[in-house]
């Protein structure tokens, strides 16, 4: 195995061993995306996009590569030359059985790659969508304390009014109780006055007609004063 493909088979491995490790289920997808936001990888999150597809086109090169050479040693002129020779189909066959190896690691590290990134992506979007889910969460319980909230201090609002109400309505009824009593007094105060007024034009009419009884017994007297003045008079001429 050349160098290169050396690489690639240890690139292999290593994207089995990453990929195993994302799977473990001990490790949840927030303790991922902690760890994939620490500092140390700030330097190169601006790369990180660069050498992903630098690797996908170094793995599609090579894996062309192998591609290229499973055609060459497997088309009928390479057979036909090695049926002649015994030792040149040994060769032939070791040289498909490398093209052949080196196609389905490249092949394999390709398709590997681009799990990882999927599988990257999809911790990241799990994280997030529980890190939401739990800040949902108390937003929907602080929602539903305070429903409770409003709704204990509706009914203690209700509980105010409905006292309220018979507050009012009990004062409206000593109100209503205090102005027919005032109706009744003032009836019996008018009823008071009119007879006071009854008695007033009475002691009125009694005072005029004492007046002129008055009136008429000063005359009568005065008439009869006279007449006892004219009669003395009589008297002494005679």
């Amino acid at each position: 195995m050349t160098l290169q493909w050396t690489v690639v088979a240890f690139f292999l491995y290593v994207e089995i061993a990453v990929i195993l490790i994302f799977c473990l289920p001990f490790i949840s997808a927030k303790r991922w995306r902690s760890l994939f936001n620490l500092s140390m990888w700030n330097w190169l999150a601006p790369y990180w996009n660069r050498g992903f597809f630098t690797m996908i086109l170094i793995l599609i090169v090579l894996f062309c590569d192998a591609l290229r050479e499973v055609r060459k040693y497997s088309s009928a002129e390479h057979m036909g030359d090695a049926k002649l020779n015994p030792n040149l189909f040994d060769h032939l066959h070791m040289k498909l059985f490398r093209a052949q190896r080196n196609l389905y690691i490249s092949g394999f590290s390709l398709f590997l790659w681009l799990v990882m990134r999927r599988v990257v992506t999809l911790i990241n979007q799990v994280a997030i969508a529980t890190v939401t889910g739990t800040s949902l969460q108390i937003q929907a319980e602080s929602a539903n304390q305070a429903a409770k909230k409003y709704q204990e201090e509706n009914l203690l609002l209700k509980q105010a009014l409905l006292d309220e109400e018979t507050a009012k309505t009990a004062s409206k009824q000593l109100l209503r109780k205090e102005a027919e009593k005032l109706m009744e007094e003032l009836k019996t105060a008018e009823d008071a006055v009119r007879k006071s007024n009854a008695e007033v034009e009475a002691m009125k009419r009694q005072a005029n007609g004492l007046t002129k009884e008055y009136d008429r017994l000063l005359t009568k007297h005065n008439e009869l004063q006279q007449n006892l003045q004219g009669g003395t008079e009589d008297k002494k001429e005679q």
